[in-house]
């Protein structure tokens, strides 16, 4: 685990992608995009923990329509930089069968983890499988998913900040940040 001095070290060396305002002005936009698809459908929303709390806790006030939240724990990553294999530590526990269900992370990488939470969800019964990401980082290879919601597009580099992780620090802040 780094100290205060190398996780401010990190956070100092590194390039702002995007301000607290843009952030903020993005998942405005995604609310009234999200609100204009689903919002008559009373859907599950599933939010993928833990790089999508901030993320959730931002959009989630601003979805004006009835919903159903339960949360999946699935993760990749941990604390490395890179992607692993996939380790499922709590599936969805609310009944999907014949829900809408909208899924929330943070950011759709490659689009491993989305794909398979999508193939779990539909193989449980859903009527139907929606994704919001708040980055949709831009990759060259082809991703086996497209989020059906997205805030910001990233380019790719690792970035971190309002959800995302660099070293399991700084899902804190308010903007998004990359390292040089």
């Amino acid at each position: 685990m780094p100290n205060v001095a190398e996780a401010r070290g990190l956070l100092n060396s590194a390039d702002i992608l995007f301000t607290a305002a843009e952030v903020d002005a993005a998942v405005d936009r995604m609310a009234t995009e999200i609100t204009a698809k689903l919002g008559e459908t009373y859907p599950l929303v599933l939010s993928v923990m833990g790089g999508a709390v901030v993320f959730t806790g931002q959009l989630l006030p601003r979805l004006l329509f009835p919903l159903d939240f339960d949360y999946v724990h699935v993760s990749r990553y941990g604390d490395k930089t890179h992607g692993g294999e996939l380790v499922w530590r709590t599936s969805p526990k609310e009944d999907v069968r014949d829900r809408v269900v909208l899924v929330l992370d943070d950011i759709l990488d490659e689009g491993e983890t989305m794909a398979a939470i999508r193939d779990k969800v539909l193989s449980m019964g859903a009527k139907s499988f929606h994704s919001a990401v708040f980055a949709n980082k831009l990759i060259s290879k082809a991703k086996p998913i497209t989020a059906d919601f997205v805030g910001l597009d990233v380019p790719d580099r690792y970035v971190f900040g309002y959800g995302m992780d660099v070293r399991g620090l700084w899902r804190n802040l308010p903007a998004i940040h990359a390292l040089k």
